[in-house]
């Protein structure tokens, strides 16, 4: 098992609490610059323990900055497309941890322009982009949630969030059919899944984010963060705190809603300078 190290008295003073107590497993988590890690970050400011996941061994990177900043973290490496090791993972983070309260699916493509992502127009994408694609943002979103979902409702109580996007449920560009399909995809499993779980004690919601200046953040996406309502790109701690809101029992009346953290831009008709 990675490194699990319980929060000491310096770190102890600053947690406020709203998730003491709960575990949480993040997806996505590997980059330093990530709205996963963020999120994680967030999250065990609140009190949680945190079981991190990503497709690389940079995740024991992730866990490790974590456990030195006080919190009971765990890194784990799976492919979440495969649900082979979606199941060993879940079997893992329940033997350390004996329980998932909180999950946020955060796993997916990290940028609607990285390179060896098939982005082409519709007609010229063929059957392998497209399965890639709703592999990596649906799939894995699906996988991970069936996995973890009959023990919140065993337990009565249970958050998850889909870190979804702009981008395919509400605008789209031009070559990123899939992406946009998988997206929305996200949003319609969120909504299916919280109408039938709402009675026992489990929220399901999803963040929509706008332009995020990560680490992986374009230059062309940077600019155009300039152009939105605020000024700016969001950061990913903007994006983990609305996440961290509706894992808590502040949001325990809010199910199956899409949260938008855009800096306003899908409310402008004109965009751009």
């Amino acid at each position: 098992m990675p490194s699990v190290r319980t929060v000491t008295s310096r770190y102890a003073r600053v947690v406020r609490g709203e998730a003491k107590g709960r575990v949480t497993l993040v997806t996505g988590a590997g980059s330093p610059t990530g709205i996963g890690f963020a999120t994680a970050r967030i999250l065990g400011r609140e009190g949680a323990t945190l079981a991190i996941a990503s497709t690389t061994d940079r995740i024991h990177e992730r866990a490790a900055e974590l456990s030195e900043a006080g919190f009971q973290a765990a890194g784990v490496v799976a492919d979440l497309t495969n649900r082979d090791q979606v199941g060993r993972m879940i079997d893992d983070i329940l033997e350390w941890f004996g329980r998932i309260d909180i999950l946020v699916n955060n796993a997916g493509m990290v940028s609607v322009s990285m390179e060896d992502a098939p982005d082409r127009a519709f007609l010229e994408l063929d059957d392998d982009g497209w399965d890639q694609i709703l592999a990596m943002n649906l799939d894995s979103a699906y996988n991970v949630t069936r996995r973890v979902l009959p023990g919140m409702v065993e337990r009565g109580w249970g958050r998850i969030v889909m870190v979804s996007s702009v981008t395919g449920p509400l605008v789209t560009y031009p070559g990123l059919s899939a992406y946009s399909a998988a997206k929305a995809g996200m949003d319609g499993l969120m909504r299916g899944v919280a109408i039938e779980v709402a009675s026992c004690g489990v929220t399901v919601n999803s963040v929509q984010p706008g332009f995020v200046a990560t680490g992986s953040q374009t230059a062309e996406e940077h600019e155009i963060g300039h152009h939105t309502p605020i000024g700016r790109s969001g950061t990913a701690e903007e994006i983990g705190e609305v996440i961290a809101f509706l894992a808590s029992d502040r949001a325990r009346y809010v199910t199956g809603q899409t949260v938008v953290v855009d800096g306003g831009n899908v409310i402008q008709e004109a965009k751009g300078p």
